[in-house]
């Protein structure tokens, strides 16, 4: 019998999402979630090594460590595919001034929106954002998130975006949640470019997207591809750019209009295509036929009072791959929960509880090309998981507006017990 570090055992639900080999699309892939009932993981070291039925694994490894699940249902790490982590100050009373009828584009032309948080940022030290971060990270990790994509975006400046890319490095060696870091200097225009739009847009070709390659602080770049921000010229002119430096692209697109983001997204060949309220029949068709990952943020639609969510269920139907993220930022989302996420998803969306797990583990996993090692439970894969006080799957996302979750499992560590 083999010795290893830890078992979790007697699993009511196991949810593995193992045998696939791309992002699941359609809905009976959604719907498949793999499940071994009275399941167990083995765990050494950093890494999953066998799951199967308790007495099964029992018979093969001895463990140090036993964590008892009976009653309990065991996920793969939840997988946030889109985040705004690091960031000063708040904006509050942006969110009182939608409920009173104002909108994003009105609040942003007053100084408010990422301009507000910008000053705050570019004034914060890099001790101060980490500190306000850590506080975040802490309760992604509570409620069940073992990974996050982290965008920079609120410095818009060579020197500040720097310095977000930096803190967003120091947070992954001082804590456990892992953070894939994106580069999104085009996320607005910053108020001394405000008549000079071509200066910034040359000042992040020439001069962002070099030093951050340099200085691999990114895996990815971002832009805000929206009338009135970057339009789809300008947000090519920078991805094709960024593309030449080996980064990996996403677009925030489709938004608040139907510009041709997605489309764009599939020229380009991104990774994913997030937001998507407004997205054409055309875009969803060409992002499936060149493998961009639809990333819904519905946390987002909910807080800002919008009536149009993306059309999640068209995108399943034609086949098209669907992640979640929260958008956790401090003005239009601040909320580190994707079980709550997932809940407006299944009831705004008319997703299935199994599709809204798929989408926040797997498919999430590969929106952020780290599915050959996080997003399901199989053999070599890093052993991140959740257990979680329900007896099914179903009660994550049917009982909501609580903390669910049992224990969180990063790199085979128990980090987080409730």
């Amino acid at each position: 019998m083999k010795q290893i570090d830890l078992i979790i055992k007697d699993a009511h639900e196991l949810i593995t999402l193992k045998d696939y080999s791309k992002p699941r699309c359609g809905q009976n892939e959604m719907s498949d979630l793999s499940i071994v009932e009275n399941g167990a993981v083995a765990i050494n070291g950093s890494k999953i090594i066998a799951v199967d039925a308790s007495d099964k694994i029992l018979s093969q490894y001895k463990a140090k460590h036993v964590i008892h699940a009976k009653n309990k249902t065991v996920t793969p790490g939840l997988v946030d595919a889109h985040t705004h982590p690091v960031f000063a100050g708040h904006r509050a009373e942006e969110f009182e001034m939608r409920l009173l009828g104002a909108s994003y584009q009105e609040i942003s032309k007053h100084g408010g929106g990422i301009k507000s948080t910008m000053s705050h940022v570019r004034a914060a030290s890099p001790t101060q954002l980490v500190d306000q971060a850590q506080q975040h990270l802490k309760l992604f990790l509570e409620h069940g998130t073992t990974t996050i994509e982290a965008k920079s975006g609120y410095g818009l400046s060579l020197t500040d975006e720097i310095k977000l890319l930096e803190v967003i490095k120091t947070l992954n060696r001082q804590q456990p949640l892992e953070l894939i870091p994106t580069f999104l200097g085009a996320h607005d225009f910053p108020p001394e470019y405000a008549n000079k739009k071509q200066e910034y847009i040359k000042l992040i070709k020439e001069k962002m997207l070099p030093k951050v390659a340099r200085l691999k602080l990114a895996e990815f770049c971002d832009v805000f591809c929206e009338k009135g921000v970057f339009e789809i010229e300008e947000t090519r002119e920078i991805l094709t750019t960024a593309k030449k430096y080996g980064f990996k692209l996403k677009l925030h697109a489709d938004e608040f209009t139907q510009l041709g983001g997605a489309e764009l997204a599939a020229e380009l060949g991104a990774v994913s295509a997030d937001h998507l309220m407004f997205i054409s029949e055309n875009g969803i068709h060409q992002m499936k036929a060149k493998g961009v990952i639809a990333v819904l943020l519905p946390g987002t639609t909910f807080t800002m009072g919008l009536k149009k969510y993306a059309p999640a269920f068209q995108m399943i139907k034609a086949g098209l791959p669907i992640a979640l993220g929260t958008d956790f930022n401090p003005g239009t989302c601040l909320t580190e929960s994707m079980p709550l996420i997932m809940t407006i998803a299944c009831v705004m969306m008319k997703l299935t509880p199994a599709e809204v797990l798929t989408a926040a583990t797997i498919n999430a996993a590969y929106a952020i090309d780290q599915a050959d090692k996080i997003g399901s439970l199989e053999p070599g894969k890093q052993a991140d998981l959740v257990i979680w006080n329900v007896p099914s799957y179903r009660h994550i996302v049917y009982h909501f507006g609580v903390n669910l979750v049992d224990q969180v499992i990063k790199k085979g560590k128990i980090i987080e017990r409730r």
